[in-house]
């Protein structure tokens, strides 16, 4: 059996934590005491969001260290102090530690949010071969792009990714009826409205994301942008899923997805 410390540097080092820029305080973020360090980890939770609603699955589960994408702690972010005491004394008073991971795990390469979505879409078609970097957020590149073999229709790709995510895609665009079957396509998990001059000048066919807002949309029609979102909440399951079998493998813990959905 594993300790605390042991699954906390294991992570640290296997997703780079230290070497990637972020607003996101990365890493163990919150234990009970120091002691907690050398305790043993019996059962891991991995999870979206850390609040309350999953804190409290998380609870019922019996879970001692939970893993989240996005965290409690956060640089230059205004913070409602009152609600974040209460997050943390839930976990303290609970004996669940928690680490979080952002930006490494949404561009690593491995077990990465945009990796783990390019490769769902390899099923269909998108050519590993034509795997390449894209979207640069932060002086990083966090995102990929690629080449389908032959074009699939806005629909079917629709489709397809409500399948695999179990959601419910939204298409924006000029004029989806005028609008070309997509040959190309850039990925970036979560909300990624920031990049989409970059689309443009990419010259790509679609635009899969998690989530954009009312101004995206029009910014998106005036750049004739096609895009498609699949939900921040469900583009951003994939990448804490990948680490499970990882974790599991290395420390013979057995992994569980609490699963606390917004619908966003």
């Amino acid at each position: 059996m594993a300790t605390l410390k042991q699954i906390s540097d294991f992570l640290d080092k296997e997703l780079k934590i230290k070497s990637i820029p972020d607003s996101s305080r990365n890493g163990l973020q919150v234990i009970s005491s120091i002691k907690d360090l050398k305790k043993e980890v019996k059962r891991v939770g991995f999870a979206v969001d850390a609040c309350l609603t999953t804190f409290e699955k998380a609870k019922k589960a019996k879970v001692d260290l939970l893993i989240v994408h996005h965290g409690l702690l956060w640089r230059k972010r205004k913070k409602d102090h009152g609600l974040l005491k209460r997050r943390i004394s839930f976990l303290m008073r609970n004996q669940i530690a928690l680490y979080a991971s952002h930006l490494p795990v949404d561009k690593n390469e491995k077990y990465g949010n945009n990796i783990v979505l390019f490769k769902m879409l390899e099923k269909i078609g998108l050519q590993s071969k034509s795997l390449k970097k894209f979207g640069i957020y932060k002086s990083q590149s966090i995102g990929y792009m690629g080449r389908f073999k032959r074009p699939v229709k806005p629909a079917f790709l629709a489709r397809t990714l409500n399948a695999c995510l179990k959601t419910k895609c939204r298409t924006a665009c000029k004029d989806l009826s005028a609008r070309k079957n997509i040959q190309t396509i850039g990925i970036i998990s979560g909300r990624g409205s920031s990049l989409l001059d970059q689309v443009e000048k990419k010259n790509l066919d679609c635009y899969f994301t998690g989530e954009i807002c009312h101004e995206d949309v029009c910014e998106a029609r005036d750049r004739n942008i096609l895009i498609i979102t699949a939900g921040h909440y469900a583009t951003e399951t994939v990448g804490v899923k990948a680490l499970m079998p990882l974790l599991k493998q290395k420390f013979n813990i057995e992994p569980i997805f609490i699963e606390d959905n917004t619908n966003l």
